[in-house]
């Protein structure tokens, strides 16, 4: 089940060397060009050689957009690459869109898509026994990646994933 992709979601898995997370859980995972300049292949920044090699590997793919006009309506309220994810998703009535961003998580919901983001495709990983401690990787998250999660909502995600914390 393909999905489409902001930076978030895959950077910040590619940093944290849980990129294979994404080919586990959607097979497939289309970027936006936006998303592709921002993640900043050709430099060798944390996660940038995992990403290079999941697009050589043929399993990260980049797709163009076709709907300029739609493309401009969502960039009034959204950044480039939010707003290119969500249209790239609505094109190829993807089964999934990857984002972060609260905002951007309400628009593409409000247009019928199915979304995740990072925390919730670790949940799964973690349910489906891929992770041996969600906390753990919560914690890589923030110091390796700069990810910020609140308190209670890593006390949440803890207690949804069957966790506890400690």
């Amino acid at each position: 089940m393909p999905g489409v992709s902001d930076t978030s979601p895959v950077l910040n898995l590619a940093i944290i060397n849980r990129l294979d997370l994404l080919r586990e859980q959607f097979g497939e995972i289309w970027l936006p060009p936006t998303v592709i300049e921002e993640l900043r292949l050709e430099e060798e920044l944390p996660g940038s050689r995992a990403v290079r090699g999941a697009r050589e590997a043929g399993w990260l793919r980049v797709g163009e957009v076709k709907d300029q006009p739609l493309l401009q309506v969502l960039q009034r309220d959204l950044d480039r690459g939010e707003a290119e994810a969500i249209a790239l998703a609505l094109q190829m009535k993807a089964e999934w869109i990857l984002l972060d961003e609260r905002d951007a998580r309400k628009v593409a919901k409000s247009l019928g898509l199915r979304v995740t983001g990072l925390l919730g495709i670790l949940l799964r990983a973690r349910r489906q026994g891929k992770l041996l401690s969600l906390q753990k990787v919560m914690e890589e998250l923030r110091e390796n990646a700069g990810f910020r999660i609140g308190a209670e909502l890593v006390a949440d995600l803890l207690k949804e994933s069957g966790e506890t914390t400690g």
